[in-house]
């Protein structure tokens, strides 16, 4: 409790409830020594999977999930696209061994706020908390800097987007594409209308240019 010049008794600001998720237990182990330690955070439970996280997302309410990306099974940037379906106010920050490019595209499409690196210091990683809880996002340096390497970087495309385009620049027709990748017509249409909208083309032959023209950078 803290109290106001004027003697009024004011309530000690609710707690950063955090929940970790990650595969390797001394990794969690590891986080939960760094952050229990810190003022206003409270460690409020761990997972190790997909399924534990939902279960205890309703549970226990974080405020933010501290995800692990390599996890087995469904990886953590699946995972933070189904918890924020489930809970769309949900805080979600990265803690991945991995800076590549494509991987902090595809957690920050997925409604991630920050991505940091796992050896990172842990005043970095309370700092990482503290941003994304405050409103913000934040990225690791050493994340930073691959990121924004290039000027242009290609737009984010998934990987069965990218399968299609390849498919695309070979000459295939939607209808190959779906026998090839074992889906229906109607799948590959959705994704030829999603990649046309996320590159901006406006019709198929603009599709079809851009797929021959980036052939050797698909996939």
């Amino acid at each position: 409790m803290a109290t106001s010049h004027l003697g009024v008794v004011a309530p000690a600001p609710s707690p950063i409830r955090l929940l970790l998720v990650d595969d390797h237990p001394l990794v969690r182990d590891g986080l939960r020594a760094r952050l229990e330690v810190v003022p206003g955070f409270e460690v409020a439970g761990e997972a190790s999977n997909a399924e534990e996280a939902r279960a205890l997302l309703d549970e226990l309410h974080p405020t933010l999930v501290l995800m692990d990306v390599g996890m087995k099974g469904v990886n953590g940037i699946e995972l933070t696209a189904l918890l924020l379906e489930h809970e769309p106010s949900l805080l979600v920050l990265m803690l991945s061994m991995y800076d590549n490019p494509e991987y902090v595209q595809r957690a920050l499409q997925a409604g991630a706020r920050g991505y940091v690196l796992k050896d990172s210091p842990a005043s970095e990683i309370i700092a990482a908390i503290e941003a994304v809880v405050a409103g913000g996002t934040f990225l690791s340096p050493a994340v930073s800097r691959r990121l924004f390497r290039n000027q242009t970087p290609r737009p984010v495309l998934s990987s069965r987007e990218c399968e299609i385009l390849a498919a695309l620049a070979r000459g295939l027709s939607s209808k190959h594409i779906a026998r090839e990748m074992d889906v229906s017509v109607r799948t590959v249409e959705a994704h030829r209308q999603s990649i046309k909208r996320k590159l901006s083309l406006e019709g198929q032959a603009e599709l079809i240019k851009y797929a021959v023209e980036h052939a050797g950078k698909l996939g």
